[in-house]
């Protein structure tokens, strides 16, 4: 259903000669972006990522597109200066990832999985020390209401929580239709039982949960990431978790993938710590390739991205596209979409 005859799939090896993998970038039209975990391992393994230098180096390039959600690996920026389309793939992976945050609400809650470490440790004498708590009636903080964010607040729906978000995008009449409400970040920090940041790394959200903002929440409170792990100062979520503070954490991100062994979160019993999995089951990853090969059918087909982050280059991406390809898009794709990305 997906193939097509007319449109060249190149896998790169990027532990193979370096010029090998540049000659097929330098000839490359479409751009599957390579994630951050597939470079860590490779010398000069940021070159891959979608920066100025490969920009200005792979001169046919029309568009570049993200695995999933989060498109950090891209300088959007520099593409739109270039005329290169930006996307990325958002909803096949929601569901995945809230279900991993709800998860980690329940283990935190629970104590799960300081339990199962205190059982295997050796004799356990008192099982008081794993009190945990129950979700019932809590209040979730979410940052940033998109896919995963708002999957997130309908699962947690039969626990009846208060859900407060801070989205600066997301105005009064779509929160009240999803029955949360928006609230300053500092109001959200001050009165959440948990924390869970779902927002996606830009210049931003870089480094917006800080020292202030980890002393500004609860001690009984639980901090959940899911997002990126740049979104958090680990230091100062360090710091926090150390001095009791908050009462613990739940990363799938860290700010080196995969983190180090000597990472010093990994060695908190506070902390529950997957190696940035959340998005990773056999549903989305089969949800998400078909996504991903039906926009780039759409892009080379003459449409507009469905998913497409940076619509102000259109114009340009629709004149180097009839110079490269021998036809243009189909403008009225933008009109279709409202001038924005749906």
């Amino acid at each position: 259903m997906l193939e097509r005859g007319d449109i060249d799939l190149v896998k790169l090896d990027l532990n193979a000669d370096d010029e090998i993998s540049w000659a097929a970038l330098e000839s490359a039209h479409g751009y599957q972006v390579a994630t951050r975990t597939d470079v860590a391992g490779c010398a000069n393994g940021a070159q891959w990522l979608v920066g100025q230098a490969l920009v200005q180096r792979c001169e046919k390039l029309l568009a570049v597109c993200s695995a999933g959600a989060g498109y950090d690996v891209i300088d959007v920026d520099a593409c739109t200066r270039a005329g290169i389309a930006v996307c990325n793939n958002s909803g096949p992976g929601a569901e995945a990832v809230a279900e991993h945050a709800l998860g980690f609400m329940l283990d935190l809650a629970k104590k799960i999985t300081a339990a199962d470490r205190m059982l295997r440790a050796g004799p356990l004498r008192d099982r008081l020390v794993l009190r945990g708590s129950q979700l019932l009636g809590k209040t979730l903080g979410v940052i940033g209401l998109g896919a995963i964010g708002g999957r997130l607040v309908e699962l947690c729906g039969p626990f009846g929580m208060e859900v407060l978000v801070f989205d600066p995008y997301l105005d009064e009449v779509s929160a009240h239709a999803r029955g949360v409400r928006v609230v300053p970040l500092l109001e959200l920090l001050e009165r959440s039982d948990f924390v869970q940041v779902a927002c996606p790394l830009t210049s931003e959200t870089e480094g917006l949960i800080g020292k202030p903002q980890f002393a500004a929440m609860k001690p009984t409170a639980f901090f959940i990431s899911t997002a990126r792990g740049l979104v958090h100062d680990e230091a100062a979520l360090l710091e926090a978790l150390n001095s009791g503070s908050i009462a613990g954490a739940a990363l799938d991100v860290f700010h080196e993938e995969p983190p180090r062994q000597d990472n010093p979160l990994l060695h908190l019993d506070n902390v529950v710590a997957t190696p940035h999995t959340a998005g990773i089951t056999v549903e989305a990853a089969r949800d998400l390739a078909v996504a991903t090969a039906t926009q780039w059918q759409k892009i080379f087909g003459g449409g507009m991205p469905t998913r497409l982050l940076n619509p102000d280059v259109w114009p340009r991406y629709c004149d180097r596209f009839d110079e490269i390809v021998g036809f243009r898009p189909n403008a009225a794709t933008l009109l279709e979409n409202g001038g924005h990305a749906k």
